[in-house]
């Protein structure tokens, strides 16, 4: 059986690695370096599923390609949902995880709430139709930073049923449960079905 090409709208390699685990053998997961596509998509949108749409968008319309794109977000009850739609550059346009931790970290000395959720969503564009699929895990936010695996906020998110953040737990573990697993398995689901 002839694989299924389809192109990731990114050019984060922590993600690339994380989706491909998911999907396993039965699709050829292409990047934009695969496709030769070095601009950086712009995410103008003010909602998660627009700028995943956005990126799916460009890459079906330029190079007449399926495509999936996803964007997360940290929503943090106390902080109104926020970083949200704004996680990447929370703390600022050069997109630096630790200023953003810091950021969060900050913002919240002193509140008790802690409740935050992880939500990604995955749009996908096939033959020119488009597709939705959202993941959520719910957890919250530590006091200090932990661990050394994933990226982002992982070092100080922690899902609930564990003791441990997402950079503690590794990627094995991680790639099992988080927001991205969830919707990206929902994703697999839907391709396994379509024809």
């Amino acid at each position: 059986m002839k694989k299924r090409k389809l192109v990731f709208a990114t050019n984060n390699l922590h993600k690339l690695e994380e989706v491909a685990a998911i999907l396993g053998d039965n699709i050829e997961l292409l990047s934009l370096k695969d496709i030769h596509c070095d601009v950086d998509i712009p995410e103008t949108a003010d909602t998660l599923e627009g700028n995943a749409l956005l990126k799916s968008e460009y890459v079906y319309n330029n190079y007449g390609l399926d495509a999936f794109a996803d964007d997360t977000g940290l929503e943090i009850e106390a902080l109104n949902n926020e970083p949200g739609v704004y996680s990447a550059r929370y703390a600022g346009e050069d997109k630096s995880s630790q200023a953003n931790m810091l950021k969060v970290l900050d913002k919240l000395q002193g509140v008790e709430n802690r409740k935050a959720q992880f939500r990604t969503v995955i749009s996908l564009l096939l033959n020119g139709k488009p597709y939705l699929f959202e993941g959520i895990i719910q957890g919250k936010i530590i006091e200090e930073k932990r661990g050394e695996a994933g990226f982002g906020y992982d070092p100080i998110f922690m899902p609930d049923g564990f003791d441990q953040t997402f950079a503690e737990l590794g990627n094995e573990i991680k790639n099992k449960i988080s927001h991205r697993a969830i919707a990206v398995n929902k994703l697999c689901e839907f391709l396994k079905e379509f024809k």
